[in-house]
């Protein structure tokens, strides 16, 4: 298999099939959910692949056999038969106000009445919206279909100003009651995005849209498969170890196959380097706020636990940082437990790139410092490999130095004693290491532990007044949590670590081998 174009942020279906990309076959998956139904919504993160799968269904109903050469489409579709399809998007541009998305809505809807030869003829977005629907399908014998790309992004670009955020989710309410109205007219809907926003909120004149976000029929619908990455991309593996493009990318799960993120793989078989290329195309500021207002234990985010509608509980007034992290990408299903009445879903990170990213960028939220922690971060690692617990110590008691006070007296979070420990665990989150938070033992929970270059190293942490008193590193011999360790053959060392609320630091730091 020779080696093809990489269709790095192409999003034209007819481009990367004209021009000889590579293409993974989602026509299969179109053509299901074509035949399953005629209202959907589907939420994936950003740089997932949505516009493309929009696109292309989009060439699919407008009968574009030529493109679909070699396909599963090809030989199953009807391509006797076109349908007009009306396809808004709000993906270019930043909404400041609700009179930019009325500017917005203005152009697009004026290009969708000029493609279907119309003159417009009402004033106001719905009527014009509902007019074009109608007209589509009665000029093409055919009902009209309509794909709406980023349906939500207008409402994401300002859910930082609540009062602005309502304004737009208020016009797009109104735009977007038009398709329920319009069913006469129909033969397909489609709308994605990043978030699902509330039905009531939002859809509350489109109640009938059939959410495929959790469908494990569609969880691949975006991104790449194993299977996709070892047989269409085989001519871009070598130089590359297998296991670490898994390790770094892959990982999403929607209830069904785990998926990689396309903008991720197809920049590392560009550049054979592998980075943070996802994570770092959007900086999750208002998450970061979010998470410092609600003082979150960051050990926690890659264990979260909530009830599967939790997850699709989010509006501009109702934002649980589960249903956040979960539909930004930076969380995703581990598993599903089903008992009466609810379904609980255990949440993790996906993978290496986002838990050592985000925890990159939450020391830096949780300190106040953008610089000192890719200085020290060097230092720690090496005092790691080397075994130089010392050196550890002077580490982190000089990292807590470097933090201003005034970022103390500026900010609620660190008067909790979750602050030191949620420090200490992002700064070793984001070096990569293999790291397990209050695991369980017959005896109680221990805080952390770190298995590193065959070593095991348990953490224990506690908060005191003004005077050490070493009871942290009791704990860890009292409840024996050692014993979990003790057959893996590795050097074990516990270390005891206590803060004072006094001078904001570590006041004790023991360790002991075992």
């Amino acid at each position: 298999m020779s080696k093809r174009k990489l269709p790095i942020a192409i999003q034209t279906f007819a481009q990367i099939r004209e021009a000889d990309y590579y293409y993974v076959d989602k026509t299969g998956l179109a053509l299901q959910l074509i035949e399953q139904g005629k209202y959907f919504f589907l939420s994936r993160p950003r740089r997932f692949g949505k516009s493309l799968f929009l696109d292309t269904l989009k060439e699919l109903f407008e009968g574009n056999q030529t493109l679909f050469k070699g396909l599963i489409a090809e030989k199953q579709w009807d391509w006797g038969v076109q349908y007009p399809v009306i396809r808004i998007s709000f993906g270019g541009g930043v909404m400041r106000c609700a009179e930019d998305l009325q500017h917005t809505l203005h152009h697009q809807l004026s290009v969708l009445e000029q493609q279907f030869g119309m003159v417009q003829a009402y004033p106001d977005a719905r009527s014009r919206f509902a007019e074009i629907i109608k007209h589509a399908a009665r000029s093409h014998g055919q009902r009209a279909v309509v794909l709406v790309d980023e349906y939500d992004k207008p409402m994401l670009d300002r859910i930082e100003d609540p009062a602005i955020a309502l304004q737009l989710r208020e016009g797009l309410k109104d735009l977007y009651s038009v398709i329920k109205d319009s069913d006469a007219h129909l033969k397909f809907v489609l709308l994605t995005g990043v978030s699902k926003f509330s039905k009531v909120s939002l859809f509350s004149g489109l109640n009938n849209l059939q959410d495929i976000t959790l469908d494990p029929r569609y969880s691949t619908i975006c991104g790449y498969t194993d299977v996709d990455i070892d047989t269409t991309f085989a001519p871009e593996l070598e130089g590359l170890d297998r296991e670490d493009i898994r390790l770094w990318y892959n990982g999403y799960n929607w209830l069904g196959n785990s998926v990689y993120n396309p903008y991720d793989v197809l920049l590392l078989f560009s550049t054979h380097t592998f980075k943070p290329y996802w994570f770092e195309s959007g900086t999750p500021t208002f998450l970061l706020k979010l998470l410092r207002q609600r003082r979150t234990f960051t050990p926690d985010i890659g264990r979260m636990v909530a009830a599967e509608t939790l997850l699709s509980s989010f509006d501009v007034d109702h934002i649980p940082v589960e249903a956040l992290m979960f539909q930004a990408g930076y969380v995703t299903i581990d598993s599903v437990r089903a008992i009466p009445g609810l379904r609980q879903v255990k949440l993790r990170y996906p993978n290496l790139e986002v838990r050592t990213s985000l925890n990159g960028l939450l020391l830096q939220s949780l300190t106040g410092s953008d610089t000192q922690y890719s200085i020290e971060a060097t230092r720690l690692y090496d005092a790691l490999l080397s075994n130089d617990l010392q050196g550890l110590k002077n580490i982190f008691h000089a990292f807590y130095a470097s933090i201003p006070h005034q970022w103390y007296t500026n900010n609620a979070i660190a008067d909790y004693e979750g602050y030191y420990a949620s420090v200490f665990y992002s700064y070793f989150a984001s070096l990569g290491l293999n790291i397990a938070v209050e695991e369980s033992t017959n005896l109680g929970r221990l805080d952390m532990a770190i298995r590193f270059e065959g070593r095991v190293y348990i953490f224990e942490f506690k908060v005191v007044e003004v005077t050490p008193e070493g009871r942290a590193l009791q704990q860890i011999k009292d409840k024996h949590y050692a014993d979990k360790y003790s057959g893996t053959g590795c050097p074990i060392y516990l270390i005891g670590v206590e803060f004072s609320k006094e001078s904001r630091n570590s006041v004790r730091f023991e360790v002991e081998q075992v």
